[in-house]
C-alpha cells in the first residue's frame, strides 16, 4: 500500500533526520522534558523494570532467580512513575527508551524524565524509538567498550524533537496503533507456526528414538511407564552405560579477557540447538592445559544444568577448542553409542521430562551429572542408531526450512513495521486522511 506525502518539506538541519513537513517544528529535548532525581532511599518502590527494544518499558523477567536484588541492593536505584520517559543511556543504539505505563524502579544507569509540555506522549513514544532517532543517538554515543557506550546529558538535552501540530500527533499515533497491531498479529501467527514446527520436530525425535523406524517390529514392555513398549531387540538401561558427562569449571570474572579461548556459558546455548559465541567471554590459551577436562571439542553436546533453561542443549560445531563454564556439562558418546543418536536422546520428550522430574532447588532448578546419567533409555544397535539419526536429520531439515521461512517473514514484517513508524513520525507520509477515513466508516 502506498501513502500520500505532504505538500511541502523543509530541512531539519540534521542529515540523519532529513526533511519534515513545512508546518512542523523541532524543539530541543530540554524544552519538553525534565529529569527526575527520585531514587530509592528506604522502602522499595514498585517492581523492577527494564527496557525492550521492541516493546518499550516492561516488568523485568528473570531467567535466573538468583539475579534478583535484595531490598538493600536496590538502594540508589532510580524510581520510575507512570507517564515518565525512561531512558537506558547504554542502550540507545537499540531503541532503549520509552514512556512507562508502570510504576517501579530501574538501574541507576537509566534516567527518568517528566514531560514538561502537553505534547501527545504516544506520538513521542513512537518518534523517540524510531529508526531515524536510533541512528541519531548512535552518532553521539561515547565510551571505550561497545556495550557501554552512552549519550551525555548535554547531548540528550540538546537533541532535536520533531513536533507536528497536536492534532496530527494524535492522528499519527492512532494510525500507528492500528497498523502496528495488524503487523504484530501477523508476527504472532508466524511465531505460533514456529512453535508448532518445533513441537513437530520434537515429536519426530521422540517417536524415532523410542519406537524405531519399523512399525512392524516385534515390541516388548520396557518396564518404564513413560517409555511404554520398545522394539524387542533394543537394550533398556541407564544412559551412563552409553555416554560420559563432564561438568564445567567456575572461572572467575577477573580471568576474562577480550580474546583467546572462548568460554561457553548457558547463555551461549541457543534454542535452535547451536552454540553462538558472538557474545562469548574469553580466557588465556594457557587455561587449556589446566582445564583439558573442561575443553569442548567439535561435535560435543553442551547442556545447561541450572536455571530456567535447564536441559537446553547445543552441539559445538567449531574446530576451535572452547572451555566450559560452571553448570554446563559435556555429553560424549561411548563406542557403542552414536554421538548423533545421543544428541537426539537428549532432545527427546522423555529425556527432557526426566530432567524436570530429577531437578532440585525450587525457583532455581539444578540437576547433577549423576541424575542426568541415571535416565533409563532405549538403545538400539549402533547400525540402527545411525539409520534413525539419518531419518531424523532428513525430517528435521524439512521442518527447519519451514521454520527459516517463518523467521524470514517475521524479519520482513519487523522491517516494515520499523519503516512505517519512521515514515509516519517524520512526516514522510501523510496519514491524516487515513485516520479520518477510518473514523467516518465507524
Amino acid at each position: 500500500m502506498s501513502f500520500p506525502a505532504y505538500d511541502s518539506y523543509k530541512s531539519t538541519g540534521h542529515d540523519w533526520l532529513g526533511t519534515i513537513p513545512t508546518s512542523w517544528r523541532t524543539q530541543k529535548f530540554r524544552h519538553l522534558f525534565k529529569e527526575s532525581s527520585e531514587k530509592i532511599e528506604g522502602e522499595v518502590f514498585g517492581e523492577m523494570l527494564s527496557v525492550s527494544g521492541y516493546r518499550g518499558i516492561e516488568r523485568k523477567e528473570y531467567d535466573d532467580e538468583n539475579r534478583r536484588r535484595s531490598d538493600e541492593d536496590l538502594i540508589g536505584y532510580r524510581i520510575v512513575r507512570k507517564g515518565q520517559l525512561v531512558v537506558n543511556t547504554m542502550w540507545l543504539n537499540y531503541a532503549g527508551l520509552g514512556f512507562s505505563e508502570l510504576d517501579g524502579h530501574v538501574s541507576p544507569a537509566y534516567r527518568a524524565y517528566w514531560p514538561k509540555s502537553d505534547e501527545h506522549s504516544k506520538y513521542l513514544h513512537y518518534l523517540l524509538r524510531s529508526e531515524h532517532y536510533v541512528k541519531g543517538y548512535t552518532r553521539l554515543l561515547t565510551g571505550v567498550r561497545p556495550n557501554s557506550l552512552q549519550m551525555s546529558r548535554d547531548n540528550m538535552m540538546s537533541f532535536p524533537v520533531v513536533l507536528p501540530p497536536k492534532a496530527e500527533q494524535i492522528a499519527i499515533s492512532t494510525f500507528l496503533d492500528r497498523e502496528t497491531a495488524k503487523i504484530d498479529a501477523l508476527i504472532a501467527e508466524q511465531q505460533r507456526l514456529i512453535e508448532l514446527l518445533q513441537e513437530k520436530r520434537q515429536a519426530v525425535i521422540s517417536h524415532a528414538v523410542t519406537k524405531g523406524l519399523n512399525p512392524n517390529a516385534p515390541m516388548k514392555d520396557s518396564g518404564v511407564e513413560w517409555l511404554g513398549d520398545v522394539p524387542e531387540h533394543w537394550t533398556i538401561c541407564p544412559l551412563k552405560h552409553f555416554c560420559k558427562i563432564t561438568t564445567g569449571f567456575a572461572f572467575k570474572s577477573e580471568e576474562f579477557q577480550a580474546e583467546g579461548i572462548p568460554l561457553v556459558r548457558i547463555s551461549d546455548i541457543q534454542s535452535d540447538g547451536t552454540i553462538d559465541l558472538k557474545d562469548a567471554k574469553y580466557l588465556k590459551e594457557s587455561e587449556l592445559i589446566d582445564h583439558s577436562r573442561e575443553t569442548l571439542k567439535h561435535g560435543d553436546i553442551a547442556m545447561a544444568m541450572t536455571g530456567g533453561t535447564i536441559g537446553k542443549a547445543g552441539i559445538y560445531y567449531s574446530d576451535q577448542p572452547a572451555l566450559l563454564n560452571q553448570r554446563v556439562c559435556i555429553f560424549r558418546a561411548k563406542p557403542d553409542c552414536s554421538q548423533a543418536f545421543l544428541w537426539f536422546i537428549t532432545a527427546s520428550r522423555f529425556y527432557q521430562e526426566h530432567i524436570k522430574l530429577s531437578s532440585f532447588g525450587g525457583a532455581q532448578p539444578n540437576i547433577s551429572d549423576g541424575d542426568l546419567l541415571a535416565c533409563i533409555c532405549p538403545m538400539p544397535p549402533l547400525a540402527e542408531q545411525e539409520l534413525i539419526s539419518a531419518f531424523i536429520d532428513s525430517k528435521a531439515a524439512k521442518l527447519g526450512e519451514l521454520q527459516r521461512e517463518a523467521e524470514l517473514t517475521i524479519e520482513l514484517l519487523n522491517e516494515r513495521r520499523s519503516a512505517l513508524i519512521s515514515a509516519a513520525v517524520t512526516g514522510q507520509i501523510d496519514v491524516r486522511g487515513l485516520v479520518e477515513e477510518e473514523g467516518s466508516e465507524q
